[in-house]
C-alpha cells in the first residue's frame, strides 16, 4: 500500500485500526488500544506451539496477544511470478490454485445473478408496473453511508428507465424517528399518495410497519441486509422480501450489504426493463457507475471484503476519482482529494465521516440529495456542510468518549468481572453515541452499549468484540426492551429508563457467561514473519493485489523476528505524539518504523535492543522521495 505523507512522514489520516467503524478510528489520539499485563512466558522465539482453530499464537506485546493468521502447515500453490513475501502471504490465506486467481483477478462475472436473490423478481416486476401505471413509488433508506448509497443507486437507475418516474426517497431522521421503518412515516407516506414503498438497507424485521402499509393499501417491498427472523413465518407479511439471507434463501453469496442488496435489485430492474435480456447501454452504463456508490456502502457498514463485496469495491473504488455522479465529485473535492486514487482508508477516514456526520448531526436527506438531484451549486453547498457537521461530530464524540470512560471506570465495568460496558446519560447525543461505543470497545475489548436518556426512555446503539454476538445478547434481554435491532457486531435498541437496571445486569450477565476474562485482551494478528530483506519494494508494491483491505480481508502484517532498534528514538508530529524507531539486522539491512501515537512509550526503548515488531509495510511518499516504512502495530522487547 502507498501512503500519501507529509513532513516528517506523518500519513495524511492515520493509520488504520483494528476498530469496526467508518468515521476514522485513528482520528482519535486518545482511542489507542489499552496497555495490558499479560503474563506470557514464551521460550525461543518467544513462540506459543499451542494451537487455537489451527492459528498460531505468538505471546504478547505491550499491547496485546500475537497470533499468527496463516493456518498451520498452509503452503499451497498461488501462482508463479510473485514476490516471495506475497506468495506467502496469500497461502496462509488459504488463497492457492484457482481461488487465488479469482483473487487476485476479481471480474464483474464473478457477481452472481440477481434473479437468485428471493422476491427479486416479484420486486422489480411491482416497481416496473408501478412506473408504467405511473404510481408513486418512495425509496425508504436508512441515515448511514450504506443506507444513503442504497436510496441513491435505486433511485438513479428508476430514473435512467424512466425519466418520468414518480419516484422520490424518505429517509427518517436519526434522533427525531429513529432507525428503520416506522408505522408514523409509512402512514404519513400512503397518505401522501405512494402505492410502493421500497425500503433500502432497513426493514426485514419491520412486522408493525409492514402490517401499516398493508392497512393503507400500499405494496411494501423490503430490501436489507441485517440479521433476519429465524424462519419465514416471523418475516414481515410485505409484498417483497429481498435479502440473501432469508429464510430459505439459497443465494450463493449472504455477505452484501444494503447498498449490494439495492445495486443487485437495480440490475435485475435493468434486465427486466429490457424485456429479460441484457441491459441496455444507457442503463448498463449508469450501472457500472453506480459501482462507486456501492463501494462506499461496502467499505463503510465493514461487511467481509471477500465474494461479490470484494468486487464491488474493487471496480467502485477504480470509479470514484473520475465519477460523473456530481454528489460524488463534490464530496471528494471537499475532502481534499481531488486527484487522488480514493481507496478504502480514504472511505473509512474521510467520505465515510462526512456521509454519516450528516445523519448524526443533521438530517441524513442532505446526503441522498447531494448524490441524487444536487446541482453542481448546491452539491458543493452540500459537501461543504457535511465538512462543517464531521468536525462538530468529531468534537461532541471527543467529550462523550472522555465522560463514559470515566462512568464505565467508576462504575467497575473495565475490569475482568464486568465484561460489558452498559451506560446511560441525558444530554449524550443519540447520533454519536454509536461512534463512542467503537472507542471503548477498541480500548477496553468488551461489548459496549451507549444510550441517551430522555423523556423515561433510553436510547443508544451498541458494538461488541469478535466472537460474542450483540445480537444474540439483546435477544436474551428481549423482554426489557422495546425495541431493537441489527447485527452480531452493531444494533440499535430502546426501552424504558425503568427498566435500565435490569437491563444492565441481564446483558452483562449474558456477556459474562460467553466472554472469558483472557478475551478482554486485544489481539493483534498478523500473517507470517518477514525479514527486512523481503520488505523491499518489490514484495510491498506486490501486496496491492489484495487491496481493497477490511474485514475478512486484513492489511497485511508481518512480524520482524529479532531486529535491533540501532538509533535512538525521537518523536515528531505537531504535538510530538509520534514516533520514529530505527531497526536493523546483521546484514546491515535497515527500516525506519512509525508509530502513530507511540510516543509516551519512547522511554521504553533504547539503542541496542533486540524486538520483534509487528508492522503493516508501506511505501511512503514525501516531496517525491519514495521509501520502505513499517507502521507499527505492537513491539515486544527481548
Amino acid at each position: 500500500m502507498v501512503l500519501r505523507t507529509g513532513p516528517n512522514g506523518f500519513a495524511k489520516g492515520g493509520g488504520m485500526t483494528s476498530g469496526k467503524t467508518s468515521d476514522g478510528a485513528a482520528a482519535l489520539g486518545q482511542n489507542r488500544p489499552i496497555e495490558v499485563q499479560i503474563g506470557v512466558e514464551c521460550a525461543g522465539e518467544r513462540s506459543v506451539e499451542g494451537i487455537e482453530a489451527g492459528r498460531r499464537w505468538s505471546g504478547a506485546g505491550m499491547l496485546g496477544r500475537w497470533r499468527c493468521r496463516a493456518i498451520a502447515g498452509a503452503a499451497g500453490d498461488v501462482g508463479p511470478g510473485l514476490p516471495p513475501l506475497v506468495a506467502r502471504v496469500l497461502a496462509g490465506r488459504g488463497l492457492d490454485g484457482e481461488r487465488a486467481a479469482e483473487f487476485l483477478k476479481p471480474t464483474l462475472m464473478q457477481m452472481h445473478d440477481p434473479s437468485l436473490m428471493p422476491d427479486a423478481d416479484r420486486a422489480a416486476e411491482r416497481i416496473l408496473t408501478a412506473m408504467r401505471a405511473g404510481e408513486p413509488i418512495v425509496i425508504y433508506g436508512d441515515y448511514d453511508v450504506d443506507g444513503v448509497t442504497a436510496t441513491s443507486i435505486l433511485f438513479h437507475v428508476i430514473k435512467a428507465i424512466d425519466a418520468a418516474a414518480l419516484v422520490t426517497t424518505y429517509v427518517p431522521h436519526r434522533v427525531e424517528e429513529g432507525y428503520g421503518l416506522n408505522a408514523e412515516a409509512i402512514a404519513e407516506l400512503a397518505k401522501g399518495g405512494a402505492r410502493v414503498i421500497v425500503s433500502v438497507d432497513c426493514g426485514v424485521t419491520a412486522v408493525g410497519p409492514a402490517k401499516v402499509a398493508r392497512e393503507h393499501g400500499v405494496d411494501l417491498i423490503i430490501t436489507d441486509h441485517h440479521n433476519p427472523p429465524a424462519s419465514e413465518a416471523e418475516l414481515p407479511e410485505a409484498y417483497a422480501v429481498v435479502h440473501p439471507r432469508r429464510p430459505g434463501s439459497k443465494y450463493p453469496y449472504g455477505e452484501l450489504c444494503g447498498a449490494g442488496v439495492a445495486f443487485k435489485l437495480a440490475w435485475r430492474l435493468g434486465t427486466m426493463a429490457a424485456g429479460g435480456g441484457k441491459v441496455p447501454g444507457p442503463v448498463r452504463a449508469l450501472l457500472l457507475d453506480l459501482l462507486a456508490l456501492a463501494s462506499l456502502g461496502v467499505i463503510a457498514d465493514v461487511v467481509p471484503l471477500t465474494g461479490e463485496n470484494r468486487v464491488i469495491a474493487r471496480f467502485g473504488l477504480s470509479r470514484v476519482k473520475t465519477s460523473p455522479l456530481i454528489g460524488l465529485a463534490a464530496l471528494v473535492e471537499a475532502s481534499g482529494l481531488s486527484g487522488e486514487n480514493v481507496n478504502a482508508e480514504d472511505v473509512g477516514f474521510k467520505l465515510g465521516p462526512r456521509l454519516n456526520a450528516c445523519g448524526r448531526m443533521g438530517h441524513a436527506r442532505d446526503a441522498v440529495e447531494l448524490f441524487t438531484v444536487a446541482g453542481p451549486e448546491r452539491a458543493a453547498e452540500i459537501a461543504a456542510m457535511l465538512c462543517t457537521q464531521n468536525d462538530a461530530r468529531r468534537k461532541t464524540e471527543r467529550a462523550i468518549f472522555e465522560e463514559a470512560d470515566a462512568m464505565a471506570i467508576e462504575a467497575g465495568m473495565t475490569g475482568p468481572d464486568r465484561r460489558a460496558i452498559v451506560l446511560a446519560k441525558e444530554g449524550w447525543h443519540p447520533g454519536v453515541v454509536g461512534i463512542v461505543c467503537s472507542r471503548l470497545v477498541e480500548r477496553y475489548h468488551r461489548p459496549t452499549i451507549l444510550m441517551h436518556r430522555s423523556d423515561g426512555m433510553c436510547g443508544g446503539s451498541g458494538r461488541s468484540i469478535d466472537g460474542y454476538s450483540l445480537h444474540a445478547g439483546l435477544e436474551h434481554c428481549r423482554d426489557l426492551l422495546t425495541s431493537f435491532g441489527g447485527h452480531d457486531m452493531a444494533a440499535g435498541m430502546k426501552l424504558t429508563d425503568g427498566n435500565l437496571p435490569a437491563f444492565v445486569e441481564a446483558f452483562t450477565s449474558h456477556a459474562n457467561a460467553r466472554i472469558a476474562p483472557s478475551d478482554l485482551v486485544g489481539t493483534f494478528e498478523y500473517d507470517c514473519d518477514a525479514s527486512l530483506a523481503e520488505v523491499d519494494f518489490e514484495g510491498v508494491s506486490g501486496l496491492e493485489c489484495l487491496s481493497p483491505c477490511g474485514r475478512e480481508n486484513p492489511s497485511v502484517r508481518v512480524r520482524l523476528v529479532g531486529v535491533r532498534v540501532i538509533a535512538r528514538p525521537e518523536v515528531f508530529g505537531k504535538q510530538n505524539t509520534h514516533l520514529s524507531l530505527r531497526v536493523g539486522d546483521h546484514s546491515g539491512r535497515s527500516m525506519r518504523l512509525v508509530g502513530w501515537g507511540w510516543a509516551e512509550r519512547r522511554d521504553r526503548l533504547a539503542v541496542g535492543m533486540t524486538i520483534d515488531a509487528l508492522i503493516a509495510p508501506r511505501i511512503s511518499v514525501w516531496n517525491g522521495d519514495r521509501r520502505i516504512e513499517g507502521e507499527i502495530a505492537d513491539l515486544m522487547v527481548r
